[in-house]
């Protein structure tokens, strides 16, 4: 009921559908949802969501971490660290937002929500920021794991999968004694973001290019459309690379 008698009642029913609780301190959740292409001014980068996004970075691994060791009590340390890493990557957390919401909530340029792809799992990550100011690592780890991981997360799919193209075609060149080469095309710059372009090169010949917000992401693009290459190619070293 006193969400009905607050001057930011719209808002905060907004929150409160998202988050499952009546939140706090509401500037905490308004700076979490602000991309920087919308601040101006000297203080720009203390008016987004950058610093909050920095924090929730750290709590959401640290709760993550906490998951996973309880959740795989018999796997190995190196079985924990993928299936960390796997959840917690970009892309993930970019399916989570969208999953719980958080994309209609998030404030942003148009040339950030057409272009770039972080923008949900960036925020997504400062709302993770904001939730552990203003209720605790404990009201923060309820959040992370009753009403995302639970309802939308299918941790033993995620856990077990591999996503690493690049790697994956590193390995297939070891076995089959082909040499890759990644090479940077491009790299500009794009608002606040820088924006890259990848090729790799197997024996010489270009088999894919891949773009993204990060060197890693374009390789990886690059990696993944040199995979499906290689087995429409030959279909017979499918089974080598899964």
């Amino acid at each position: 009921m006193k969400l009905l008698f607050r001057k930011d009642k719209e808002f905060c029913l907004l929150l409160y559908g998202l988050l499952g609780f009546v939140p706090g301190r509401t500037y905490l959740y308004r700076k979490a949802l602000t991309h920087s292409s919308l601040v101006t001014g000297p203080k720009r980068k203390l008016a987004c969501n950058e610093r909050l996004e920095f924090l929730g970075d750290a709590v959401l691994c640290a709760v993550t971490t906490d998951y996973i060791y309880k959740k795989y009590g018999r796997e190995s340390e190196g079985f924990l660290s993928k299936a960390r890493s796997r959840v917690v990557c970009r892309e993930n957390l970019n399916t989570l937002a969208i999953k719980i919401g958080l994309d209609r909530l998030v404030h942003a340029g148009d040339v950030f929500h057409s272009h770039n792809s972080n923008v949900y799992g960036n925020a997504f990550e400062a709302l993770i920021g904001a939730i552990y100011l203003d209720k605790g690592f404990e009201g923060c780890s309820r959040f992370i794991v009753d009403k995302v991981y639970n309802p939308h997360l299918d941790i033993d799919v995620i856990a077990k999968s591999d996503n690493n193209y690049k790697s994956k075609l590193i390995e297939w060149s070891q076995k089959e004694h082909r040499e890759i080469l990644f090479s940077l095309c491009s790299e500009e710059r794009r608002g606040d973001s820088q924006f890259f372009v990848s090729e790799v090169f197997v024996d010489g010949v270009l088999c894919g290019r891949g773009e993204g917000f990060s060197k890693r992401e374009s390789q990886q693009c690059a990696a993944k459309k040199a995979l499906q290459q290689i087995m429409c190619n030959a279909p017979d070293i499918v089974s080598v690379l899964r």
